[in-house]
């Protein structure tokens, strides 16, 4: 099996835990809400929740009350993302792929993203959606200076191996509705 067609089957399965554990999610971003606490005011950037992706917005809206908080535009395909400032009660419109964006643009540059994602692992994997925005983003911020990236997910989205690459940036932390793991790096 190619690292492509691995990818895939790991998507799919991955999507699967995720939708089962989305379907009974209540308040999952307690643990979140606390992570961030120890960063008080500190450029952020979240995102817009879409399908059955565990809800940041909470969190968020916590931060928001301390410092800039964003939320992801994507520019184009083979592009990093860029970040656009993100207000609780902001306006919003559609966006590419239907996520949602704040309808005035005001870019702002995080030191910690909180990243959605499909599978993680405890070394600091991440499977995303196969666009690589993430990863071309994270290694771009990176180069600039010191960045935390926080994967939010299901704790059901955990899994022991990921087909990964080596442009596959590796998350620091993964948080998730039942608290914060230990990762042990690559």
């Amino acid at each position: 099996m190619t690292l492509d067609e691995q990818k895939a089957a790991a998507r799919k399965a991955a999507f699967e835990r995720r939708r089962v554990a989305h379907a009974g999610a209540y308040a999952a971003s307690g643990y979140l809400s606390e992570v961030l606490a120890g960063y008080r005011g500190v450029p952020l950037a979240g995102y817009m929740p879409m399908r059955t992706e565990i809800n940041p917005l909470p969190a968020m809206a916590e931060a928001a009350a301390h410092g800039p908080v964003g939320v992801p535009v994507i520019m184009g395909a083979g592009q990093a993302l860029r970040f656009s400032l993100w207000e609780p009660d902001g306006e919003m419109k559609d966006g590419p792929f239907g996520a949602q964006i704040p309808v005035v643009e005001a870019w702002m540059e995080p030191e910690i993203l909180i990243v959605p994602l499909v599978a993680f692992d405890r070394q600091g994997g991440r499977l995303g959606y196969g666009g690589g925005f993430y990863d071309r983003t994270l290694e771009g911020l990176r180069a600039k200076g010191p960045v935390l990236a926080i994967g939010f997910a299901y704790g059901a989205q955990e899994t022991e191996t990921l087909p990964l690459e080596p442009t596959d940036q590796p998350l620091d932390m993964i948080v998730t509705e039942s608290g914060v793991l230990q990762l042990s790096g690559r």
